[in-house]
């Protein structure tokens, strides 16, 4: 597990390097800010789409070798990238192909890795072992976010898909060498998982999420507060810049904070022993309300103060609700699982910023963090209520339906 730990961050950090070169190399390209949005759109687009085939793949094929497989082919792109970038000869339709099939690898590639980590701790560790992965990922940002810059300044674009490159080849090394642990969740290697990837494999990863009431919860949770919260970078970018009167250094200040949260949170997360979806509700909506505060904050010296533990929250519920969702299905559904979510996931993705630009426009930033909080809060609160009444309802229905004396049943018991 230190091993795989340590190949995510040099993987991560990788990743960040190249996704914030690609920015800018977009807009070397085109001089369009619209071309650098189509850019990332595009490499996310196939998840919407593919990623429940993705996920079939995944329960059908051998974990280590499909993780291995797919990190070798993110390399051969980003090292053809490169060398596109090096000889100057990348326009903008080969970077978006490239883009596009970087995007379908990644289908399959991120259930791979998510779940070969899971299989390298015993089960009841999976949900430290999930607070550690975000952990990795924040800690891998944040330093590729860093080297790219010191990369592009002394070594040029192409350096950074190259380092890239040679990020994912170290993955690719270090998985033959990966040992499940004692008492981990092993992948099924029965009749079902050997049953060729068909759509009536996928139907069956469809089935499971529509019939599981605590998945459904868990999505509706997550739905509402990816579309009206946690898109920070873009409601605090224009509260920071427009009514409280800062510049790029003073959003770049509440930046650091939420990527130190986002640590911190991570760190919390791994101490989870017990996740639950009733703890990611009642986490959105602490971060809701945290929000709506944030959204009355008089000068930033207070949004500061506030952004902390909105960060925190966030992260801690992130990693309650990664861990739901990847121990609450079978072993040999978790595949198809996190590929529904993935695809329910990037819409999210792809529809919030656009939702919460125009709910912005309507109301301004302040009214648009308070709106949202407002709204993620009451459906949280709403849910909780509905889900309660028709509990009760069934206990009332069962104990009016049981006609056996209570010390026979409770001697069956």
């Amino acid at each position: 597990m230190r091993w795989w730990s340590v190949a995510n961050f040099v993987s991560n950090a990788g990743t960040w390097m190249q996704l914030t070169v690609q920015n800018l190399l977009v807009l070397q390209i085109t001089g369009s800010a619209a071309a650098t949005g189509l850019s990332m759109s595009v490499q996310a687009a196939p998840a919407l789409l593919m990623s429940v085939l993705g996920g079939a793949a995944v329960d059908r094929w051998p974990r280590k070798l499909t993780a291995a497989v797919s990190q070798a082919a993110l390399a051969v792109i980003a090292f053809t990238t490169a060398t596109l970038v090096a000889l100057d000869r990348l326009d903008m339709t080969t970077l978006m192909v490239l883009a596009a099939v970087t995007g379908t690898v990644a289908t399959v590639d991120n259930p791979a890795c998510a779940l070969l980590g899971n299989d390298l701790v015993p089960a009841e560790d999976v949900p430290s072992a999930i607070g550690v992965g975000a952990l990795v990922f924040n800690a891998g940002r944040l330093a590729g976010a860093a080297l790219a810059g010191v990369t592009v300044g002394f070594l040029g674009t192409a350096a950074a898909y190259f380092a890239n490159g040679f990020s994912f080849l170290f993955v690719t090394a270090v998985i033959p060498f990966l040992r499940p642990a004692a008492g981990a969740v092993r992948q099924v290697a029965g009749r079902a998982a050997r049953r060729p990837a068909s759509d009536t494999s996928v139907r069956e990863g469809l089935a499971f999420f529509a019939r599981r009431p605590r998945l459904l919860a868990l999505a509706g949770v997550t739905g509402i507060s990816a579309v009206f919260g946690r898109n920070y970078g873009l409601t605090l970018a224009v509260l920071v810049t427009g009514p409280l009167a800062g510049g790029a250094g003073a959003f770049g200040t509440v930046s650091t904070v939420l990527a130190a949260g986002g640590i911190v949170g991570a760190v919390l997360g791994a101490r989870l022993r017990r996740p639950s979806v009733r703890l990611v509700g009642a986490l959105a909506a602490t971060g809701a309300l945290l929000q709506i505060v944030a959204g009355l904050s008089p000068s930033l010296a207070v949004l500061l103060v506030l952004v902390l533990p909105m960060a925190v929250v966030e992260s801690v519920s992130d990693t309650a609700g990664t861990a739901v969702l990847q121990t609450d299905p079978p072993a040999h559904l978790r595949g198809r699982v996190l590929g529904v979510w993935g695809s329910v996931g990037t819409l999210w993705s792809l529809g919030g910023p656009p939702a919460l630009g125009l709910l912005m426009e309507l109301a301004g930033p302040r009214g648009a963090l308070i709106t949202g909080g407002v709204v993620i809060a009451a459906s949280i609160a709403s849910g909780h209520l509905l889900h309660r009444r028709a509990t009760l309802a069934t206990s009332v229905t069962l104990r009016s339906k049981d006609t056996i004396p209570q010390p026979t049943l409770q001697t069956a018991a």
